[in-house]
């Protein structure tokens, strides 16, 4: 019975690698906001000089969104490798490793992801007041709901932390 025990273990603990190839999805995820980033200033940079001041900032706008949409991505990737799969032994002794790698627990990493998600729902929300005549009023409406709606949710999601935190303290268990 020990025997079948171990077996059953092992195969537990090693299905953790079933998911790294969803991490090696993510880095082509990751190269397709690259691409798409690249694509809009190439498409954008031809009209520069024709463009009104609001065009240029929704372009800019355009630009941050996919920067904190590819942060994102990364996030999840590093963190969710070394996490769930495996340390990376190959970031351990390079001088460039992010200052969070390695020590963003599940906790720490739904908070990033939140707090990612309330940013680019932000400038998504910040882009359509800047067409507001392009939508009706019941689209602004459900857009600044569901911005709400993630901003709530943040804050939910960090209130959760805060009182587990000081249940862990109060037990003595942190």
């Amino acid at each position: 019975m020990k025997f079948l025990e171990s077996v059953i273990e092992w195969v537990i603990f090693a299905s953790r690698w079933l998911l790294a190839p969803i991490y090696l999805g993510l880095i082509g995820a990751l190269a397709i906001l690259v691409v798409t980033f690249f694509r809009e200033i190439y498409v954008e940079i031809p009209h520069l000089m024709t463009m009104k001041t609001a065009d240029v900032i929704l372009l800019v706008l355009s630009l941050v969104d996919l920067s904190l949409a590819a942060n994102l991505v990364l996030i999840i990737l590093f963190s969710g490798y070394e996490n769930f799969v495996s340390k990376i032994d190959q970031a351990h002794s390079d001088p460039d490793r992010p200052e969070w790698m390695g020590t963003l627990d599940f906790s720490g990493l739904k908070i990033k992801l939140i707090a990612s998600i309330v940013a680019i729902s932000g400038i998504h929300l910040l882009k359509i007041f800047m067409n507001v005549p392009k939508y009706t009023s019941e689209e602004l409406q459900w857009y600044v709901l569901l911005h709400l709606t993630f901003v709530g949710s943040g804050v939910a999601f960090a209130l959760m932390d805060l009182i587990e935190e000081k249940a862990h303290k109060m037990s003595g268990k942190h």
